[in-house]
């Protein structure tokens, strides 16, 4: 068995929910939830079949970020994983609609910031063990920092 990294591009302004599911039907289900969610919000969906044809099923309303969702899977080249990416709109407006979706086992991560997806391959296939979002921690947050934070989720009209 031997674990990989797998860097996972993010394009300008978008960003990426990875998850893992077990059905065919996923993509149209996922495809359902995210187009009702938002009339502005732009998706590709990318889902990788686990038996079968083994292929890559995708959906989506937004041709550049099907692509990207398409090369993504086929980046990772795990079975029953979906990948999203999403523009005008942000994972926690999504989110509990996607796992609540029947199909959906689990979401992996859902982020902006620069990410790596751990995956351990053997002689069978390759699976989703873990990421690494983002960067370490600096600190604790002080006073100013929680003034920013909260000024922020105000200003992004996330708390009134």
């Amino acid at each position: 068995m031997e674990i990989k990294s797998v860097k996972i591009p993010i394009p300008e302004g978008a960003n990426v929910i990875i998850g893992q599911a077990h059905f065919i039907k996923t993509v149209e289900d996922l495809y359902e939830i995210l187009v009702s969610s938002s009339p502005s919000i732009k998706f590709g969906i990318a889902f990788s079949e686990a038996s079968g044809p083994c292929l890559i099923r995708s959906e989506g309303n937004d041709e550049e970020l099907v692509r990207q969702a398409c090369e993504t899977s086929l980046l990772l080249s795990c079975g029953h994983t979906f990948v999203i990416y999403l523009r005008d709109g942000y994972p926690i407006n999504v989110l509990n609609s996607i796992k609540a979706c029947q199909e959906v086992c689990h979401v992996v991560c859902a982020t902006a910031n620069p990410l790596k997806v751990l995956v351990v391959e053997d002689e069978e296939g390759r699976g989703i063990v873990g990421v690494i979002d983002g960067f370490k921690p600096k600190g604790i947050e002080k006073e100013e920092d929680k003034k920013t934070r909260k000024e922020l989720l105000r200003k992004i009209r996330y708390k009134l």
